[in-house]
C-alpha cells in the first residue's frame, strides 16, 4: 500500500495536488456554513427523568423559568408609583414576545418571593422558546432588546437562557484569541525547528486541510443530528496540532534520506513506507480513542468524536497524500529558506536523548522512581474531586447573567428558576396533591412547595404562589419545590435525591426536573457509562499496538504509562480549577470539576500521548527486527524520534495552551489539562518511564503467543520490503 501511495506521489503528484485544492475549495464552500448548523448545550442525556419532565412541562405547563430578569428602579422601590407603572409596562411588552412563555412578574403577582428583602430589586421571570441554540438566539434578541436603563428601570438579564446565550459568544472571542496567539507562535516555532523556512510552511498545510475538511464533515453532520458548537475548539486545536504532527514526522524522515545521500525517489519512498506506516496506526490510536465519547447520549460529547474522529482521519489521508507529492515536487528543495543553524537541525540524532536514554536504561529503577513518585504526587488531588456541570461560574465576574444568578441567590428567599421541578403524568386529585406537597415541604431544604391545589411551607398552607392557578392540568400536575440551597450544591442534589424517594401522588409518575436534577442525572449517565468507555479505548488500543508490535506486552506497558501520565494531568487540573489554585491569575472561580470536560479531556490526551507511544515504537521497533539488542533499540530509537516527540508535542501544546487566555474556566480547563498531559508524556514518560520499562522487561517486551504470532503476520500492516529505484527521475 506504501509503495504504490509512493509511486502516486512520484509520477501524479502534480494530479494530486490539483486534486487537493479543488476538495479543498469545495470543503471550504460547505464547512462555511457549519457555524449556522452547530447548537449550544447538549450537556444532559435526553432519557434521563429530568430531562423527560423538560419536556413535559414544555408540552403541557410552557416551559421552565429560564430567563431571569432582575429589574431595579433607578429611584425609590419596587412599590413606588413610577416604578409599578415602568414594571408593568415591561411585564406587557414582555408577554406579548412571541418567543417567550410563562412571564411571572412582581408587578401582576405581588408575590414577595419575587422582590428583594430590602425591596429594592423585582424579578420577572420567563420561559424562553426554542430547543438549545433557538433558546440561544431568542434569548439574545430579548436581552437586547430589555435590558439596560428603561424607562426609569435598571434591567439585567440571568438565567440559564441568558448563561446560554453568553456562554458560546465569548466562546467563540476566546477562540479568535487564542488562534491569533497560537499560529503565529507555532509558525516560529517550525521555523525554528525546521530550520527552513519552506519545510515549516509545509505542516500548516496539512493543518489547514485538516481544519476546513472538519468543519465541512461538521456542516453536514449538523444538518442530520444535534451537533455541539464548542466542537469547533477542537477542531481548530487538534487539526492544527495533528497536522503538524504527521507532517513534522514524514518531512523529518525525508530529510534525514536525504541528508543520508539517498536520491529522491529512494528518500520519498523509504519516507513512505516508515512514516506512512507510523501515521497510519497513529491516527488509528487517536480515532479509537475519541470513538469512546459515542458511548454517551449527551450530544456535547458526541460532538468532539464527530470532530475528532473526522480531523484525524483528514489529517493523517492529507499528510499520506499531500505531503509525499510535495515533497517529490520539492525534493532538496524541501531546504530552501535554510537559516544559520539548519545543519544542526537536519541532524539524524538528538545527543541528548541518547545519554538520556543509556541513563535510563543502565539505572532503571533509580531513575523512573522518582518520576513515578512526582507523577503520583501530582494525581493525588484526585482523591477529593468532585464533579458537576457548567453554570453561570463558568464565566468571569463582570458576565451580566452570573451577576444576576448572584444578586438571586444572596438577595431573594428563593426563585422558581433555580428551583426543584415535578411534574405527574397523570391526573392527580386536590387531596393528594396536597398531602404529597406537604410532605415533599417538610425536607431538608425546602422553602416552599407550590402547587395547583396551594402553597406548602413546613408541611403547612401558606400564602399562594405568584403562578398557582397555572400549575395545574386535567391530565398532569406540575409542583415547585422552591429551596434556598446553593445550586449544584451537595444538600441541593440531596434534596432532589429525597424528593425522588418520596412516592408520587395518587398513582402516577413524578417526573424530577430543574437544574440540580440534571446535574444528578448527568453525572449519572456518564458514571453508567464510564466502564464502557474505557473498556472500548483499551480494548481498541491494545489491538491497534498488537497489529503495530506484533506484542501482548507492549500494549500493556503502554496502557498502564499512559495511565499514570493522564492521571497526574488531570489531578493538577483538580488542583488547580478545583481547589482554587492560581484562580486569581487565570481569573476563574472555583468549583467542582466539569464532569463532560473531564472525560473529553481524558479521551483526548489518551489519544495523543498514544500518538507519540506510536512515534517512538515505531522506530525502536524497526531496529529491533533488524537485529539490534533490546537497549541498542530503545537508545537509537530514542535518539532518533526524541527531537521529533519533542518538537511535536511542544507544538501541539502550545495549541492547547492558548486556550488558557479564555475567559470561560472549562474551556481554560480543557486547554491546559490537555497541553500540560501532552508535555508529561512526551518528557516524562517517553524519556524515561519507557526506556526504564523496556530496560526492565527485557527480551519479554516482544512477547507473544504463537496464535497471536500468526495472526500479526496475517494482519499486521507491514512497512513492506524495500524495492530497487526506478530508472525514470523524479519530479523535482
Amino acid at each position: 500500500m506504501f509503495d504504490r501511495i509512493a509511486g502516486l506521489a512520484l509520477h501524479r503528484s502534480r494530479l494530486v495536488l490539483t486534486l487537493t485544492v479543488v476538495a479543498v475549495v469545495a470543503m471550504g464552500a460547505i464547512g462555511f456554513g457549519a457555524f449556522g448548523k452547530l447548537q449550544s448545550g447538549g450537556f444532559e442525556d435526553p432519557s434521563a427523568p429530568s430531562a423527560r419532565a423538560q419536556q413535559l412541562i414544555d408540552d403541557k405547563f410552557g416551559g421552565e423559568s429560564n430567563l431571569v430578569l432582575l429589574v431595579r428602579p433607578d429611584d425609590g422601590g419596587v412599590g413606588s408609583p413610577a416604578a409599578e407603572r415602568a414594571g408593568q409596562a415591561l411585564t406587557s411588552r414582555l408577554k406579548d414576545e412571541p418567543t417567550l412563555s410563562n412571564v411571572i412578574s412582581y408587578w401582576d403577582t405581588g408575590s414577595s418571593a419575587l422582590t428583594s428583602r430590602d425591596g429594592k430589586a423585582a424579578l420577572v421571570l420567563a420561559h424562553v422558546k426554542g430547543d438549545d441554540t433557538e433558546q440561544g438566539d431568542n434569548a439574545s434578541a430579548v436581552i437586547d432588546e430589555y435590558t439596560g436603563d428603561r424607562n426609569g428601570l435598571t434591567v439585567r438579564a440571568g438565567g440559564e437562557a441568558a448563561v446560554g446565550a453568553e456562554v458560546p459568544t465569548q466562546v467563540a472571542k476566546d477562540l479568535a484569541l487564542a488562534e491569533s496567539i497560537a499560529v503565529p507562535l507555532i509558525l516560529v516555532l517550525l521555523v525554528i525547528a525546521f530550520g527552513s523556512i519552506v519545510a515549516a510552511l509545509l505542516p500548516l498545510v496539512i493543518g489547514l486541510i485538516a481544519i476546513v475538511g472538519t468543519f465541512a464533515e461538521l456542516y453536514v453532520l449538523g444538518s442530520l443530528t444535534s451537533v455541539s458548537v464548542f466542537s469547533i475548539n477542537l477542531t481548530t486545536a487538534l487539526g492544527l496540532g495533528l497536522g503538524i504532527d504527521y507532517a513534522l514526522l514524514m518531512i523529518s524522515r525525508f530529510r534525514e534520506h536525504l541528508a543520508e545521500g539517498a536520491d529522491v525517489p529512494d528518500a520519498l519512498r523509504h519516507t513512505v513506507r516508515t512514516a506512512g506506516r507510523t501515521i497510519t496506526f497513529s491516527a488509528a490510536t487517536v480515532a479509537a480513542a475519541l470513538a469512546a465519547l459515542l458511548v454517551f447520549p449527551q450530544f456535547f460529547l458526541r460532538s468532539f468524536a464527530y470532530a475528532g474522529i473526522g480531523v484525524v482521519a483528514i489529517a493523517a489521508v492529507s499528510a499520506l497524500l499531500v505531503i509525499p507529492a510535495l515533497l517529490a515536487l520539492l525534493g532538496p528543495r524541501i531546504n530552501n529558506g535554510r537559516l544559520p543553524w539548519a545543519q544542526t537541525v537536519q541532524s539524524a540524532e538528538a545527543p541528548l536523548w541518547a545519554r538520556l536514554s543509556r541513563t535510563v536504561m543502565r539505572r532503571p529503577a533509580l531513575t523512573a522512581l522518582p518520576v513515578l513518585a512526582v507523577l503520583l504526587l501530582a494525581a493525588s488531588p484526585l482523591l477529593g474531586v468532585t464533579f458537576g456541570t457548567p453554570d453561570e461560574r463558568v464565566l468571569p465576574e463582570s458576565a451580566q447573567s452570573r451577576q444576576v444568578a448572584t444578586a438571586v441567590q444572596h438577595d431573594f428567599t428563593g426563585s422558581d428558576e433555580s428551583a426543584v421541578q415535578i411534574v405527574t403524568n397523570g391526573p392527580v386529585s386536590p387531596a393528594d396533591l396536597r398531602s404529597y406537597a406537604a410532605t415533599l415541604s417538610r425536607l431538608d431544604g425546602a422553602v416552599r412547595v407550590e402547587t395547583s391545589a396551594g402553597t406548602y411551607s413546613d408541611g403547612r398552607s401558606a400564602q399562594p404562589g405568584p403562578a398557582a392557578a397555572a400549575l395545574g392540568r386535567p391530565d398532569a400536575q406540575r409542583i415547585t419545590v422552591v429551596t434556598g440551597l446553593t445550586p449544584k450544591s451537595d444538600e441541593a442534589q440531596d434534596l432532589v435525591k429525597s424528593v425522588r424517594a418520596v412516592d408520587p401522588p395518587g398513582g402516577t409518575e413524578a417526573l424530577v426536573g430543574g437544574t440540580d436534577a440534571r446535574l444528578v442525572d448527568s453525572k449519572t449517565s456518564i458514571a453508567d457509562r464510564l466502564p464502557a468507555a474505557i473498556g472500548l479505548v483499551a480494548g481498541t488500543t491494545f489491538v491497534i499496538l498488537f497489529l503495530f508490535t506484533g506484542s501482548v506486552v507492549q500494549p500493556l506497558r503502554a496502557l498502564v504509562l499512559n495511565g499514570i501520565s493522564l492521571t497526574a494531568a488531570i489531578g493538577v487540573m483538580v488542583w488547580i480549577f478545583q481547589d482554587g489554585h492560581l484562580s486569581s491569575a487565570l481569573g476563574f472561580t472555583p468549583q467542582p470539576m466539569d464532569t463532560s470536560m473531564t472525560v473529553l479531556m481524558f479521551c483526548i490526551a489518551f489519544g495523543l500521548s498514544m500518538d507519540y507511544e506510536v512515534f517512538v515504537t515505531s522506530r525502536i521497533k524497526e531496529l529491533h527486527d533488524a537485529g539490534a539488542d533490546t537497549e541498542t533499540a530503545v537508545t537509537s530509537g530514542l535518539s532518533h524520534t526524541g527531537r521529533i516527540v519533542t518538537m511535536a508535542a511542544g507544538l501541539l501544546a502550545v495549541s492547547f495552551f492558548a486556550f488558557g487566555t479564555a475567559h470561560v474556566s472549562f474551556i481554560q480547563m480543557f486547554g491546559l489539562g490537555s497541553g500540560l498531559a501532552i508535555l508529561i508524556d512526551a518528557v516524562a514518560v517517553r524519556g524515561v518511564l519507557v526506556p526504564a520499562a523496556m530496560r526492565l522487561l527485557g527480551r519479554t517486551a516482544w512477547y507473544a503467543p504463537r496464535p497471536l504470532r500468526a495472526v500479526h503476520g496475517r494482519l499486521g500492516l507491514k512497512e513492506g520490503a524495500p524495492t530497487e529505484p526506478e530508472r525514470s527521475p523524479a519530479k523535482v
